[in-house]
């Protein structure tokens, strides 16, 4: 039998291309169920990513500094963008919006850099910051006790992944599973227990795995609309200090 072929290491810079949206309205409407709120985060530095960004959802809310390859009409430090959206295109990795285009322009550049349509990128995954706000969920407006109940996950830090995630009452160890309904949206059908619900979120970070508690409950009386705080924030990361590619195991 003939020896499988060597793998290749996976680097976390990536060469690609980039396009824009000259609207929100796209990047508000995505597939991530984000709505409204999307030209909220981040400033409005945002961005739709192909499929092996989104992940099937699990890629929503990731962090992504890009940086423009043009020394003419692009400054050397790039833009971090949030992914709050798919796009179906082949011929670029990523759509921005365009405040997280123009941001990265030269003094003067700016028109110019709107006019390429396409530009040459490198990017690779970062840590999402928010210094002040924990991770939230907003209960859908579809939600209704005790029949339905549908959350999306707001405000994700770190550079990290959620899995799997369950609901707990206080002093009971049987989770109530949810599943992934699309993007950052998940729900569970009745019965909804009538009674403060923790999260239970299984998690990955950088190379870690770990099971993560809400520290604050959803109320037993959530309203659908209504954003609630769960106490928590995550900030697992790669090591930024590492070799730049992930080392590969061979089958």
């Amino acid at each position: 039998t003939a020896p499988p072929p060597p793998c290749k290491p996976t680097c976390r810079v990536h060469q690609s291309k980039a396009a824009y949206f000259r609207s929100e309205a796209p990047l508000s409407a995505g597939a991530c169920g984000y709505g409204s709120l999307a030209p909220s985060f981040n400033g409005g530095y945002l961005a739709a990513g192909v499929a092996s960004l989104f992940r099937d959802g699990v890629g929503c809310g990731a962090c992504y500094h890009v940086q423009c390859k043009n020394p003419k009409l692009c400054r050397g430090s790039g833009t971090t963008v949030i992914l709050t959206d798919i796009h179906k295109s082949n011929e670029t990795d990523f759509v921005l919006s365009s405040r997280a285009l123009v941001s990265m322009a030269s003094k003067g550049m700016v028109r110019e850099l709107l006019g390429q349509g396409i530009i040459d990128v490198e990017y690779r995954r970062v840590p999402c910051i928010y210094q002040s706000t924990n991770l939230s969920v907003r209960v859908e407006k579809n939600s209704k006790k005790p029949h339905y109940l549908a959350v999306t996950f707001l405000y994700q830090g770190g550079q990290t992944d959620i899995k799997i995630v369950e609901l707990l009452k206080l002093h009971e160890t049987r989770p109530y599973a949810m599943r992934r309904n699309y993007g950052a949206v998940w729900d569970m059908s009745s019965p909804i227990p009538d009674a403060p619900l923790y999260f239970r979120l299984w998690v990955t970070g950088g190379f870690d795995r770990r099971i993560v508690y809400s520290k604050k409950p959803l109320p037993a009386d959530w309203k659908a609309g209504e954003i609630y705080d769960l106490g928590e924030q995550f900030n697992d990361a790669i090591d930024a200090t590492s070799d730049p590619c992930t080392p590969c195991t061979s089958p």
